[in-house]
């Protein structure tokens, strides 16, 4: 385009670009939600600024670039499989139409500020930043398989429209490859927001973000990997966060967040390898938690966060805090959606014996077989009542010890004042109620005392009793020893 085809507006910013200086447009009315309204001596068209930046003037010693601020701009920036060698800053402009960058090489894109109608780079090369802060966008930010040398900025950006269904996602990271950060704290989208299969090799920052999708998955960032932290401190969901399959080395900070998609998954994890997950000091999770087969370091989530029905079976993880007695833990074992599992028992029985705790590992490990009682036959439920009972399934057994001694007792009281008789009185060694009532109670010793003498009447259904009792807790003590070799 000639120079004198332009308009002063125009020409100011084709001078300033082999120079790479900045051209500010900004009046009293600096708000670029009413560009629209801004005059020509404020508004470009776009296909001048595709001219500059694909075969503009450049100037030894200067390093050229677009640098222009509060803009309006009109027609679209087509720049669509372009060579860009020069950076791209638009700041607080107004766009009339999205632009256009699907399969650019650009060396910064920078919208700082600015108010679009959407963004297509799909597929985009960039070898500096892509900067959308503060930017309000009506439409979608298609930004899927984009290869990012860089960061990606969006702190404080507005994404879609309150309660419109914008048909797609409104921020599309899926597939892309970003060589440092995803910075977005204060991001508020009204829509979908896609980070599937996205590498970010730095962190991603959600802190204090708003995501809305109700009833649909809010974050979408199943096998997301990024190379440290994702910090989503404070962060507002309504919808689904999913992010199955994730691999998160170090931390996903939730703490504070507010998590809500009632009736669905507030939060799929499954199968995510993840350093520390904190939900610390969070608010009641509004929807169930899937945590299946996810692998974790540290788990800090406070009983209290966790909602009515979860999905835990093959979590796994070392550590738990803040550490708690168990009965504080164990009602989130009862919310398991499939029903009785005992995975989820011993992983927590080992995690309170990884810090030491084994009276707390042993209650979980007897609530576990208490649990398990539930689903079992009446009758096979009635003889894990009487381990129970007897020795809390081997897990109590001085319980045990007080059986045998309330029995032993009441044996020798009762023979001490009615003496059984002696089968053969000639033979028969002399009479111990202690010994008699021992010899009774123990069905593998052998004192004598017990083949020598026969009681009859009331006495002989107490002797039957003390024989069936003590087959019952040697039994069970037996058992409770087997299981506790077998734990070591």
């Amino acid at each position: 385009m000639e120079p004198m085809e332009l308009t002063p507006a125009e020409r100011r910013v084709r001078e300033a670009f082999p120079l790479g200086e900045g051209v500010d447009f900004r009046q009293g009315d600096d708000d670029p939600a009413r560009g629209a309204s801004w005059g020509p001596e404020r508004t470009l068209r776009a296909e001048v600024l595709r001219d500059l930046l694909l075969d503009g003037p450049v100037r030894e010693g200067r390093t050229a670039g677009l640098k222009v601020t509060g803009a309006r701009i009109t027609g679209r920036l087509d720049l669509k499989y372009g060579a860009v060698g020069h950076p791209v800053r638009l700041r607080s402009c107004h766009f009339a139409k999205a632009p256009d960058l699907y399969g650019a090489r650009i060396g910064a894109l920078v919208l700082s500020g600015s108010v679009l109608p959407g963004l297509t780079a799909g597929n985009l090369r960039a070898e500096g930043v892509v900067r959308v802060t503060g930017c309000r966008f009506t439409g979608p930010v298609r930004l899927q398989g984009a290869k990012l040398s860089a960061a990606f900025f969006a702190d404080g950006a507005r994404l879609g429209e309150p309660g419109e269904d914008p048909g797609e996602a409104v921020l599309q990271l899926n597939h892309a490859e970003v060589g440092t950060d995803v910075w977005a704290p204060g991001l508020v989208t009204h829509g979908r927001v896609h980070l599937n299969g996205a590498v970010v090799r730095g962190q991603v920052n959600l802190n204090d973000a708003e995501l809305t999708a109700p009833g649909r998955t809010v974050l979408h960032a199943e096998v997301l990997v990024v190379g440290t932290d994702v910090h989503a401190m404070r962060l507002r969901t309504r919808g689904r966060v999913n992010l199955a399959g994730a691999r998160v080395p170090r931390r996903l900070n939730l703490a504070h967040a507010r998590l809500s998609d009632p009736g669905g998954t507030a939060l799929r994890a499954s199968s995510a390898v993840i350093g520390e997950l904190w939900l610390r000091d969070a608010a009641p999770v509004e929807g169930t938690v899937n945590l299946r087969r996810a692998q974790l370091d540290l788990l800090h989530v406070p009983p209290e966060v966790w909602p009515d029905r979860v999905r835990i079976d093959g979590l796994g993880y070392r550590v738990l805090t803040p550490h708690l007695p168990a009965e504080r833990r164990l009602p989130l074992l009862e919310r398991e959606q499939d029903g009785y599992l005992p995975q989820p028992y011993e992983q927590l029985a080992t995690a309170y014996r990884t810090v030491g705790d084994d009276a707390a590992a042993r209650t979980v490990r007897l609530a576990r077989l208490r649990r398990h009682r539930r689903t079992l036959p009446p009758y096979a439920r009635l003889w894990g009542w009487l381990q129970d009972a007897a020795v809390g399934y081997g897990f109590r057994p001085l319980r045990a010890a007080g059986w045998l001694l309330l029995l032993l007792c009441t044996g020798t009281l009762a023979f001490a004042q009615h003496r059984p008789p002696a089968l053969k009185p000639a033979e028969a060694p002399v009479f111990n109620p202690f010994v008699y009532a021992l010899d009774l109670l123990l069905p593998v010793v052998d004192f004598g005392q017990g083949s020598a003498f026969a009681p009859r009447g009331w006495y002989q259904w107490l002797s039957y009793l003390l024989i069936a009792t003590g087959w019952v807790l040697a039994t069970t003590i037996a058992a409770g020893v087997t299981r506790s070799l077998n734990r070591q």
